[in-house]
């Protein structure tokens, strides 16, 4: 337990300073006066990189590195990209990622009551899962280091290593211990999820997993084609307990399985390794509606609560930990109470709807 917790704030860009802002707000009204946490703001994004040239200095990175935590906002803005046509705004998280080691990228898909999913006859508790999301090989591991050739061929490399899937494999089964199971059968499940049956590297990855599971024999396991996966997730939802994969093809179903929950603004993620921790919403930086004041908050705020779990859990701080359940309940309540973003079919604004939060809190 710490008396201070340094948190690094970096906004980005779109909407990321109204919905990192309303997760602040939130954090603090949770914890109250005597707030241990030390919200310091540092640049980064894609807007950064128009003014400057560089869309992730080394001072923010610098302080990320010694934060005890890091909250975003969201990157990127369409059309800002490098000569390679790849985006600027994205340094910042990929280069965390990597540099930090945060090799597991936590995404809960959740169906709150209040929200209506777009799948016909699912209700709240139908969908309740996990996608792990490797976080620091795979595909996006090239990033920088592929080869185009005179204009004619490019190539992006796949690497996966015993070590790296290994120990998300391991954080899987240990996620699905500490879970109540799936919606449908309350059966602790484990799902792998690669492409086993056309590439090594997947076959690699599945190998592996079997390995790890003889470890758990209280978990049940299962294995899953992504194509597959991707239209089990429309179709069985509620089979799914945690899911586990590459780092593409987590980033790929995850978007999906939110669209199952209400969108991308109901979608919270925690980005943690060993000793380190960036939390952000999995959505994007939206442009067409930043400064409207209708951005949805909730994805962020989660994040921020995932954030008070993960260092209330690390540091033993029973504070945090309250806290953190505080703003799941009261988030929770609003959405049932009908306190909806536009995105959501509701009529809240982003104002109002930390406003409420904040109010519920402090009550």
């Amino acid at each position: 337990m710490k008396d201070v917790y340094q948190i690094a704030v970096v906004h980005g860009d779109g909407i990321g300073p109204e919905v990192c802002a309303a997760a602040v707000e939130v954090v603090k009204a949770a914890l109250g006066p005597d707030c241990p946490l030390r919200f310091t703001e540092y640049p980064a994004g894609a807007e950064h990189f128009l003014k400057t040239g560089q869309s992730f200095p080394e001072p923010t990175f610098e302080a990320c590195r010694a934060a005890d935590a890091i909250l975003h906002g969201a990157g990127g803005l369409p059309g800002v990209v490098y000569p390679d046509g790849t985006e600027a705004g994205l340094d910042f998280t990929l280069k965390l990622r990597f540099e930090l080691d945060l090799y597991a990228n936590i995404r809960p898909i959740r169906l709150f009551e209040g929200v209506t999913s777009p799948l016909s006859g699912v209700k709240a508790g139908d969908i309740d899962y996990v996608i792990l999301r490797e976080n620091s090989e795979g595909l996006y591991a090239a990033r920088g280091a592929g080869a185009l050739l005179r204009g004619e061929v490019a190539v992006d490399t796949l690497v996966q290593t015993r070590a790296g899937i290994e120990r998300i494999v391991r954080k899987a089964f240990e996620l699905a211990r500490q879970s109540n199971g799936a919606p449908r059968d309350g059966v602790r499940r484990v799902t792998c999820c690669d492409k086993a049956n056309v590439l090594r590297s997947y076959a690699f990855f599945r190998s592996v997993f079997d390995e790890v599971a003889k470890d758990y024999p209280d978990i049940a396991t299962e294995h899953a084609l992504v194509d597959a996966m991707a239209m089990h997730l429309v179709l069985k939802p509620g089979h799914f307990n945690i899911i586990v994969s590459e780092n593409m093809f987590g980033d790929i179903l995850s978007d999906l399985a939110a669209a199952t929950v209400g969108g991308m603004g109901m979608a919270p993620s925690a980005e943690v390794g060993d000793t380190k921790g960036f939390f952000q919403a999995a959505h994007g930086s939206a442009p067409d509606i930043a400064g409207k004041g209708i951005a949805n908050p909730y994805g962020t705020i989660l994040s921020a609560a995932a954030m008070l779990d993960w260092l209330g859990r690390g540091h033993g701080d029973e504070r945090l930990l309250r806290a953190a359940d505080q703003i799941r309940r009261v988030t929770e309540a609003c959405l049932a109470g009908g306190l909806l973003s536009a995105d959501l079919k509701g009529r809240s604004s982003t104002a109002e709807i930390t406003g409420n939060v904040c109010d519920r809190l402090a009550a």
